[in-house]
């Protein structure tokens, strides 16, 4: 496929590596420096855009896509607020959007462990619940588009909670949740690509889940996986519609 990359930082060099591995075409390269090259003309080039670039600009991305016909995968989080626009805005114009907050595998089986954990633990009270994100101090959001992820799929099983609250260490004021809330701590750490963990404590003792990521290359490896597997296909769709751990 001949590929368009919408952010050309640390993850658009890597995704580009993995994809030329793959015997794709990266046709487009767009940064800060070069966006006078969004155009339609050079999207129609491409076959399908792939977007890591940020939450400032990745509405302008997905809307230039959307205006050229462009299938576009979106890795960059931090505008989710906006996605029953984006989808209804994707629906009616018959193009193609796939986004998610995190395309590594091993993250996605860390999500479906996660729902199925929450459900699990539903029944037993005494047990409080948190989620604990650490991402490298170049990353833009927080929480992490993949900590909101979890912290959903915890509250789709688990009754006692009903939304979740951020707290990022270090930022000069403590967040104190209600029994109802369930708190994500935010940590940014040097040169760390992501780490998150649920940690289910009681009196007696702690359960925790966790996914340690070494590098960026399965974010990388993942987002293009994402690519090839949009081709031919219309309309909005999540990343877990890539992965089928029910059967």
């Amino acid at each position: 496929m001949k590929i368009a990359l919408l952010g050309y930082g640390k993850m658009g060099r890597i995704i580009e590596q993995f994809a030329e591995n793959r015997n794709h075409e990266i046709v487009l390269k767009i940064d800060e420096n070069s966006l006078h090259l969004l155009t339609k003309e050079n999207l129609q080039k491409a076959d399908v855009a792939i977007d890591f670039s940020t939450p400032h600009s990745v509405m302008q991305n997905i809307n230039a896509c959307f205006d050229a016909q462009l299938p576009i995968v979106v890795g960059t989080t931090g505008w989710y607020n906006q996605l029953q626009e984006v989808k209804d805005l994707c629906i009616s114009g018959n193009n193609t959007l796939l986004y998610g907050s995190n395309f590594s595998i091993g993250v996605n089986i860390f999500f479906f462990v996660n729902k199925m954990l929450a459900k699990i633990m539903n029944p037993y009270s005494q047990y409080d619940v948190q989620v604990e994100e650490i991402h490298h101090i170049q990353k833009l959001d927080a929480p992490s588009g993949t900590a909101i992820t979890i912290a959903e799929g915890i509250l789709e099983g688990l009754n006692r909670k009903s939304e979740w609250i951020n707290n990022v260490v270090d930022e000069g004021k403590q967040v104190i949740n209600q029994p109802n809330q369930l708190l994500i701590e935010s940590l940014r750490i040097e040169d760390v690509p992501g780490t998150h963990t649920v940690i289910y404590s009681s009196e007696v003792d702690e359960i925790e889940l966790k996914h340690t990521a070494h590098s960026r290359a399965g974010f990388a490896l993942g987002a293009v996986i994402a690519a090839e597997w949009l081709k031919n296909k219309k309309g909005f769709y999540s990343v877990e519609s890539i992965f089928d751990f029910n059967n």
